[in-house]
């Protein structure tokens, strides 16, 4: 049976600045464990700490640039343009550019706080 979400639920967001989360799928919003998928608004300059989730992240990029780091690579991901970071793998976000960054990141199984396993 389809079922409407009405609409997103705001979620604090990890960083140097306050960045936007607005997830409509996910554990908090849909009661979803099996994926996640949320809006991200983060400011120009916010960067968050690292991760190495349990989880595959696929993210496309709306408006801005998005760095996404890795241990072997920094990409910058621009509006149009989009990444996947793979379960198990260590990551870093952040959106370099003035004017920050929207996006919009799928997350398989649902992102959680105890599955991100951010950096101390």
């Amino acid at each position: 049976m389809a079922r409407l979400i009405a609409g997103p639920t705001t979620i604090e967001a990890a960083g140097n600045k306050p960045k936007l989360v607005e997830e409509s799928v996910g554990r908090v919003n849909s009661q979803t464990a099996d994926l996640s998928i949320a809006r991200m608004k983060s400011p120009g300059g916010w960067v968050e700490p690292g991760q190495t989730p349990d989880f595959d992240e696929y993210t496309v990029v709306l408006a801005g640039t998005l760095r996404v780091e890795t241990k072997t690579e920094t990409l910058d991901v621009a509006a149009g343009q989009a990444v996947l970071a793979p379960k198990g793998e260590w990551v870093r976000y952040s959106s370099p550019d003035d004017g920050g960054a929207e996006y919009i990141a799928v997350c398989l199984p649902a992102f959680s706080p105890e599955t991100v396993h951010r950096d101390e």
